[in-house]
């Protein structure tokens, strides 16, 4: 007589004698043991343990890899939202962010669709700008803020409202320390001066936001009362202005005249 005895290592059914209560499998040498009825247990032999834990390596092993993939992948994702942010693609969230003690409003105007008043390259300056603070200076990308109008974000496009919002994001709650740095690329122009007493040609300078025609152009006045004036001790402040009569945008108390 005969019965029907499944190996517990890999399955395979075997006809052995009915009295037989122990078998080793040919094929993977497991041991199976029949206790009662069509019960069984499984006492693995040194073969089968070996193979048991070779599974168990392997295993290991891609649960390993799996892991470090996984853990590259949400470092690729955070360097790439900080690129992002870098790049002034960010979330409205980012519009109160204030990361270290350095800070950087680059603002690039190429007036587009005004061919008028287009200008090229200004683009190219803010990238080299935001390179140079990056790579040479140490400033974070996540603090600096850029306004284009290739921007995604309506909130960085560099209108007159958006541009005097960065301007009090760059000095909000400076302190000793800080270095902020303002950089304009865009046309600059002169209108006459409400207060005549500051201006030896009853003129005020100038920057152009991209809505400068409808919303104004943003004086020299307004420039010092907001990144001028509330600069605490210790704060220094580097302003750039690539435009047409830059040379005193900042409305400063002393002006440098090289000697040509």
């Amino acid at each position: 007589m005969e019965k029907k005895l499944v190996c517990n290592g890999c399955k395979q059914e075997h006809l052995v004698p009915t009295k037989t209560t122990t078998y080793r499998c040919y094929q993977c040498k497991d041991v199976s043991k029949l206790i009662s009825g069509n019960k069984q247990s499984r006492e693995n032999s040194s073969g089968a343990r070996l193979v048991n834990q070779k599974q168990l390596d392997r295993a290991s092993r891609i649960v390993s890899r799996e892991n470090s993939l996984g853990a590259k992948l949400l470092n690729q994702k955070k360097l790439d939202h900080a690129s992002r942010i870098g790049s002034g693609y960010s979330s409205s969230s980012f519009s109160t962010t204030i990361i270290g003690n350095k800070r950087a409003v680059l603002c690039g105007v190429s007036y587009s669709r005004r061919s008028r008043f287009r200008l090229e390259g200004t683009i190219n300056d803010v990238v080299n700008m935001k390179s140079l603070l990056v790579d040479s200076f140490s400033f974070p990308i996540q603090s600096i803020r850029i306004l284009t109008e290739e921007q995604k974000d309506p909130n960085f496009i560099p209108t007159r409202k958006n541009i005097m919002e960065s301007l009090k994001w760059l000095v909000k709650d400076c302190k000793l320390g800080d270095s902020l740095v303002f950089y304009f690329s865009g046309h600059g122009m002169q209108q006459p001066a409400h207060d005549k007493e500051d201006e030896i040609d009853g003129l005020d300078e100038t920057i152009c936001p991209v809505d400068f025609i409808r919303s104004g152009m943003i004086t020299d006045d307004e420039i010092n009362s907001t990144i001028v004036g509330p600069l605490k001790n210790g704060v220094k402040l580097h302003a750039f202005i690539d435009a047409c009569h830059s040379g005193t945008t900042l409305d400063l108390m002393y002006v440098y005249k090289k000697d040509m």
